[in-house]
């Protein structure tokens, strides 16, 4: 009789270590360290380490007037400068009952939609890259760029803008802004189906998303996601929708939500809400109302005292502005409910279990700008 031969027994067993990605690693896009302990391949566990350029903003705060305090939101998430200033600014209009006119309003939604188009831009050239696709990242840019170009002609600005505040906006847009706009809407409505031609269909990109990193709703819930993470988790969070403000509510659009849970679907989630900003901005570009681009305000302004909340749909979610007034020229307290920070705690359950490599791909789409999370 042959004898029987207990292979199981022959498999070598292996020592969990631990692996520090970042704080300075392509894969973190940003100042962020995942402490990684692996079983092999097998992550069995992650710790999230922040606060290596934490910068005290809430703290500064503290020390400025309610218009200077505006300046600081544009570091926060400076994909997302326009919707921080915002909700700053309508916090402020909120609490010393300042009314915005109607072309102000019209202005900062141009803005801000154009500034999610150009965050997504730059989050699928970066996700593909991540996953090991070169071209798009050159598309995404090239497509951005245009973007870029319109901010930095009327605020003066790329990213850190400063350009919404109490009353209006800062500068009225220039004359050439309309048909620069309509410019990028017809190249970007060619570009998107180039975009899902290029990489959707792609059979390692699909291998790579489908069924990798599931954030369930239940999951998604608990932890306080929002933004486009939590509606491809099937809930629906878009603030512009449930909590219209500036005039979202005489807009016509469809919020994105879906229910895959995987990171194929933060990614196809992405994809239509670029269309959907495409489809906001085409409302307003010909209807822009006449009239002033700002509400004349006291040099400084003093809000009563009370207790003061806004909060609008960023490009990566929920940014909520909360402070406390004590009827002087500066806040008492002032709060930053970031959507970066509530996202980041889905790096866990996406995680354990998983292999390295799907680290990756996963937290790209989760899309963390870190200075948001370090305030």
């Amino acid at each position: 009789m042959e004898p029987i031969i207990n292979f199981a027994a022959d498999v070598e067993k292996t020592d969990e270590f631990v692996v520090n990605i970042g704080p300075q690693h392509p894969s973190t896009h940003g100042v962020l360290r995942f402490q990684t302990t692996l079983d092999g391949e097998i992550i069995k566990d992650i710790v999230p380490i922040i606060g290596y350029i934490h910068r005290g903003i809430e703290k500064m705060t503290e020390f400025l007037s309610y218009k200077q305090s505006i300046y600081l939101t544009s570091r926060m998430d400076y994909l997302s400068s326009f919707m921080n200033n915002q909700a700053c600014a309508l916090v402020v209009e909120k609490a010393c009952g300042i009314e915005v006119p109607a072309r102000a309003q019209a202005i900062r939604i141009l803005m801000c939609e154009l500034q999610r188009l150009a965050s997504h831009e730059l989050w699928w050239g970066s996700c593909t890259m991540d996953v090991g696709a070169v071209t798009p990242f050159f598309m995404a840019f090239r497509d951005r760029e245009t973007i870029m170009d319109v901010f930095e002609a009327n605020t003066g600005n790329r990213l850190t803008t400063n350009y919404i505040l109490p009353g209006g906006v800062m500068m009225d847009i220039l004359p050439d802004f309309i048909p620069q706009v309509k410019e990028i809407l017809r190249n970007l409505k060619n570009f998107l189906p180039e975009y899902e031609a290029l990489v959707n269909g792609n059979f390692i990109f699909q291998k790579r998303m489908k069924g990798v990193g599931i954030l369930t709703k239940e999951q998604a819930i608990s932890l306080g996601v929002t933004g486009p993470v939590a509606r491809a988790s099937g809930i629906s969070c878009d603030v512009r929708k449930l909590h219209p403000y500036d005039g979202y509510e005489k807009l016509d659009f469809k919020e994105v939500v879906a229910d895959g849970c995987d990171s194929w679907t933060r990614y196809l989630v992405r994809l239509e809400e670029m269309k959907q900003s495409i489809h906001i901005i085409e409302q307003l570009i010909d209807n822009i109302p006449e009239g002033d681009f700002r509400t004349k305000t006291k040099a400084v302004l003093k809000a009563p005292e009370g207790e003061y909340y806004q909060r609008v749909e960023t490009a990566r979610g929920e940014l909520g502005v909360y402070f406390v007034s004590d009827g002087t020229a500066k806040p008492y307290r002032m709060k930053f409910r970031s959507p970066n920070f509530s996202n980041l705690a889905v790096a866990k359950p996406l995680n354990v279990g998983a292999k390295i490599g799907d680290l990756i791909a996963s937290m790209a789409t989760i899309d963390l700008v870190i200075p948001d999370i370090d305030r």
